[in-house]
C-alpha cells in the first residue's frame, strides 16, 4: 500500500498560491510602486519607472497589432539605448521572444542568425542599419517587419524599415493587459554563441531562469534598492547577463552609453553617481590605464568582471582607484554568471597583491546554480579540491538553458548525467573555489567576445597562399586574449603578416581577424593531426609578428 503524505492530499496548486516565475514582473512592481522614481538616463534624456512601463505596453500591444504571435522571435541590432532596454520587457509582453545580436558581426552571420532565429520582426539601431540591410537580403527573410529605432544622438544611419519603434509607441494602448506566462518554462529570450564549428548555436532562456538569475545578482552583489547601474557591458551578450531584468527587480536606474570609452565612463560615475557596472577584464584595464585625471569621484562604486581571467594587477589597480572588484564566470548557456568569486571577511587582512590572486579565481556558485563541480568529462567523477587536478567544470541549476534552438544533438551533447558540460578546464580548490585553467580548444575570448577559432581557420584556408593552418588564443595585455594564427605557405608562395591579416578583415568580422601571424611548419601527430597545445606554448612566449 503506498503512502500519501497528509501534506499533499487537497493541497493543490491553485491561483492564490501559484503563479509561474517571469523577470516581467519585476517592470510592473517597480512602475506600480515608485512611478515616479528615475529609470532611464541617457544623454539628457530622462524617463521615469511609469514612463518607461508604459511605452513597454504600448510597445507590446503595437507588436501584437502588427500580427506577432505568442512564440514568435523578435531580433535586435542596437547598442545600449533605452529601446534596447525597453525590448527586454516589451517583446516578452507581447509573448514573443527576443533575440539580441550581437552588434559587432558581419553581415553574413547576422543573416544566419535571423534566418536560424525565424524572426518576424527586426528593430535596427541607425548605427547598424547598412550591415543589417545586406543580412536582411542575405538571409531571404520576405515577411519580416523591419523597425527603424529612431536615435537622436546618433549622427548619421539611414532608415531601412517601414515604421519606427517610436510609431510603435505611439500606436500601442498604454493600458495594454500583457499575458503572463502559464508556463514558466517557455523561452524568453535567444541567445547566440560565437560557434566552435561554424555556425553560431541558438541558446534558449526560459522565463524562470531568467527570473532567478536577475534576482539571483542582486544578492551575489549585494545591491542596495535603486542601485545606479551604467550599461558598459553590451546588452545583446547573455541579455546584458540578466541585468535589464535586474535593475527592474532592483528599482535602479538605467545609465545607457552607446560607446565604451574611459573619459564618458567617469564622467557617468561621477555625474550621475553611478554604484554599479559590468565588463571584460578588457574595460577594467582601459580604465586603470585612463590618465588620473579622470578618476576624480568619491562615493562608492562596484565592477563585476568576467570573460578572459582578470590579471591580479589590474584587479589591484581598480581597487586602488577606489573600485571594488566582483569576479564572476559562466556561459552564454547558463544566463550569464552563474559562478561568483564570494568574498570572505578573514581575506581583508591579505595585502594587495594577495587579494587580488584570490579574487582572479572564479569562484563558488551563485543563489540559483544548485551545482558545480570539477570532473572528468567522461566518468563525472569529481577531481581531488587540491588546486592542482584539472577536470572539465560542469554545472546544473536553473539558470541552465533550456537548450539548443533545432540542435537535438547539440543539446543532449551539452546535459551529461544531469549535468552542464561547460567545455572549459579548471580546478577545484581546498575551499570549494574554482579556478578556470583554460578555455576549450576553440574558443579564444578576446575583449569579452567569444571567436571561434575554426571559423579564423575557414577564412585563412581561402587565401591562396596558406596550405596549413591553426589558429590559438595569446594572451593579451589589453584584450585578455587575440587570435594568433600559425600558418603554413604554399612552396613558392609568398605573404607577409600584414597581407594575411588584411585578408581576414575584409573576410569576417575586424574583431575575429587574427593580431598576430607566425608562420612555419605546423607541428603533428603521427596521424596527421595538429597539435594545438604546442602552438598554444609559442604564442604565449611570443609577443612579435613574423
Amino acid at each position: 500500500m503506498s503512502f500519501e503524505s497528509i501534506y499533499n492530499v487537497g493541497l493543490d496548486a491553485n491561483a492564490a498560491n501559484y503563479e509561474a516565475l517571469t523577470p516581467l514582473s519585476f517592470a510592473e512592481r517597480t512602475a506600480h510602486i515608485y512611478p515616479e522614481y528615475p529609470a532611464i538616463i541617457y544623454g539628457a534624456l530622462r524617463r521615469t519607472w511609469g514612463e518607461t512601463y508604459e511605452r513597454m505596453r504600448r510597445v507590446a500591444s503595437a507588436l501584437t497589432a502588427h500580427g506577432l504571435q505568442k512564440g514568435e522571435t523578435v531580433s535586435i541590432i542596437a547598442a545600449n539605448i533605452p529601446e534596447m532596454f525597453e525590448a527586454h520587457f516589451a517583446v516578452p509582453m507581447a509573448g514573443a521572444v527576443l533575440n539580441t545580436v550581437n552588434t559587432r558581426l558581419d553581415a553574413e552571420a547576422i543573416a544566419f542568425i535571423l534566418a536560424h532565429a525565424e524572426a518576424k520582426v527586426i528593430m535596427v539601431d541607425p548605427e547598424f542599419a547598412d550591415v543589417v540591410d545586406r543580412a536582411i537580403h542575405m538571409s531571404g527573410l520576405t515577411d519580416v517587419l523591419v523597425v527603424d529605432i529612431l536615435d537622436p544622438t546618433y549622427e548619421g544611419g539611414r532608415r531601412i524599415g517601414t515604421l519606427s519603434y517610436d510609431d510603435l509607441v505611439a500606436e500601442g494602448d498604454p493600458e495594454f493587459v500583457w499575458p503572463v506566462p502559464t508556463n514558466e518554462w517557455d523561452a524568453v529570450s535567444l541567445n547566440y554563441t560565437s560557434g566552435t564549428t561554424g555556425n553560431p548555436k541558438g541558446v534558449v532562456y526560459h522565463h524562470r531562469g531568467a527570473h532567478l538569475n536577475a534576482m539571483s545578482n542582486i544578492v551575489t552583489w549585494g545591491m542596495a534598492h535603486h542601485s545606479r547601474y551604467l550599461w558598459t557591458l553590451p546588452m545583446f551578450h547573455c541579455n546584458g547577463w540578466c541585468f535589464p531584468w535586474t535593475i527592474a527587480a532592483n528599482a535602479g536606474v538605467c545609465v545607457c552609453l552607446r560607446a565604451v570609452r574611459a573619459e564618458p565612463i567617469f564622467e557617468l560615475i561621477r555625474e550621475e553617481k553611478v554604484t554599479h557596472f559590468c565588463g571584460a577584464p578588457i574595460v577594467l584595464n582601459m580604465l586603470a590605464n585612463a590618465p588620473d585625471a579622470l578618476k576624480d569621484f568619491s562615493h562608492e562604486v562596484k565592477v563585476m568582471t568576467a570573460g578572459a581571467s582578470p590579471p591580479a594587477a589590474v584587479i589591484a589597480k581598480m581597487e586602488a582607484m577606489g573600485i571594488e572588484v566582483t569576479h564572476v564566470y559562466g556561459l552564454t548557456e547558463t544566463y550569464g554568471p552563474s559562478v561568483v568569486c564570494a568574498w570572505k571577511s578573514d581575506w581583508d587582512t591579505l595585502d594587495t597583491d594577495a587579494k587580488s590572486v584570490k579574487k582572479a579565481r572564479q569562484g563558488v556558485r551563485n543563489v540559483a546554480l544548485s551545482g558545480l563541480m570539477v570532473a572528468d568529462p567522461e566518468t563525472l567523477d569529481p577531481m581531488p579540491s587540491d588546486g592542482v587536478t584539472m577536470g572539465e567544470i560542469f554545472m546544473r541549476g536553473n539558470n541552465v538553458m533550456k537548450g539548443y534552438l533545432k540542435n537535438p544533438s547539440a543539446t543532449q551533447k551539452s546535459f551529461k548525467g544531469g549535468w552542464f558540460a561547460s567545455g572549459d578546464l579548471g580546478v577545484m580548490h581546498p575551499d570549494g573555489y574554482v579556478e578556470l585553467k583554460d578555455r576549450s580548444k576553440d574558443i579564444i575570448i578576446s575583449g569579452g567576445e567569444n571567436i571561434s577559432s575554426i571559423e579564423v581557420e575557414d577564412v585563412l584556408y581561402k587565401h591562396p597562399a596558406v596550405m596549413e593552418t591553426a589558429v590559438v588564443a595569446k594572451p593579451d595585455e589589453k584584450w585578455g586574449e587575440t587570435p594568433c594564427a600559425f600558418v603554413e605557405l604554399k612552396p613558392g608562395a609568398e605573404a607577409t603578416a600584414e597581407e594575411i591579416i588584411a585578408f581576414c578583415r575584409a573576410n569576417m568580422a575586424h574583431f575575429k581577424a587574427p593580431k598576430t601571424v607566425i608562420f612555419g611548419s605546423l607541428p603533428k601527430t603521427s596521424t596527421g593531426k595538429i597539435q594545438k597545445f604546442i602552438l598554444r606554448d609559442r604564442a604565449r612566449g611570443r609577443g612579435e609578428k613574423t
